[in-house]
């Protein structure tokens, strides 16, 4: 659907539309990246700004981490019973 200049409210206030100049420009300083990192995290997330957001904040960090996370808790379980066999 085409972006509607008049209709300004609920939805459109939560999505990123990059082919707007005004919008690109609004949305980078509010997240305080360049217009071409805001364009790679809409492509990669889509033009909700809150998922936008947490991408830019760390998101994809956090999907690293979270693989990291886990791979930490199996090898402390393991470790946990190991120990518990030794014992």
């Amino acid at each position: 659907m085409a972006d509607n200049l008049q209709s300004r409210g609920g939805q459109d206030r939560k999505r990123i539309n990059v082919n707007q100049d005004y919008e690109l420009r609004d949305w980078s300083e509010k997240f305080g990246v360049t217009r071409e990192r805001l364009k790679e995290a809409v492509q990669a997330v889509g033009d909700q700004a809150d998922k936008v957001e947490q991408y830019l904040k760390g998101g994809e960090r956090s999907s690293a981490g979270d693989s990291a996370g886990s791979r930490g808790s199996a090898g402390s379980s393991g470790k946990a019973g190991g120990r518990s066999g030794e014992r």
